[in-house]
């Protein structure tokens, strides 16, 4: 695991980066919410990844489990803005929030989470729907392939795997677990 300080990770930094090294530096944070605990990491580019559970500590493992590359740098300042609106979103979320996303999986991955965004407040979709959405050719294995890209979405909340169920209605699996997936829906349909 590759988690440091602000102040040990800023003394590991080169003073100047080589033009062919690419240094990948995520700051994160966490935070008490209604679902539970909250792990919002962020990058350059923007928010990279929001994980939910019980426990600190096995979300600072996800985190660095998704991230095996990157160096992460616990940092409540550098995070503060964007852990404040998801942490406003869990306990409201018809107020909606604003992120700057880093998104990163597959081409097609992103095409689902894309897809998923545009699913509105309150409703939802079925796998089948959609992989027909994203012109999946594979109609066998169309739905494991759009939940298999939800098991992979390291940014809850704002790619909003949530609202993403069975074709008979039914609440199928959510990789930060089941209470939370029916308690996000229904918080949405009161909005």
């Amino acid at each position: 695991m590759n988690l440091m300080t602000s102040e040990a990770a800023l003394r590991l930094l080169p003073a100047v980066e080589p033009d062919s090294t690419v240094t990948d530096v995520l700051f994160f944070g966490g935070a008490d919410t209604v679902l539970g605990k909250v792990l919002l990491a962020r990058s350059a580019k923007g928010v990279c990844a929001i994980l939910l559970g019980d426990d600190t500590t096995a979300l600072e493992t996800d985190l660095a489990a998704r991230f095996p590359e990157a160096t992460l740098i616990a940092n409540e300042a550098m995070v503060r803005d964007d852990l404040a609106k998801v942490v406003r979103y869990a306990e409201k979320p018809s107020d909606g929030f604003d992120l700057t996303l880093d998104m990163r999986g597959t081409p097609l991955q992103r095409r689902i989470w894309e897809q998923i965004r545009a699913i509105p407040l309150g409703r939802t979709m079925s796998y089948m729907h959609l992989a027909r959405l994203i012109n999946c050719v594979y109609p066998r294995v169309a739905a494991r392939v759009v939940a298999n890209a939800c098991a992979a979405n390291p940014i809850a909340l704002a790619v909003p795997c949530h609202r993403v169920i069975r074709a008979d209605g039914e609440l199928a699996g959510y990789r930060w677990g089941i209470a939370r997936k029916r308690e996000l829906l229904r918080k949405e349909a009161e909005a």
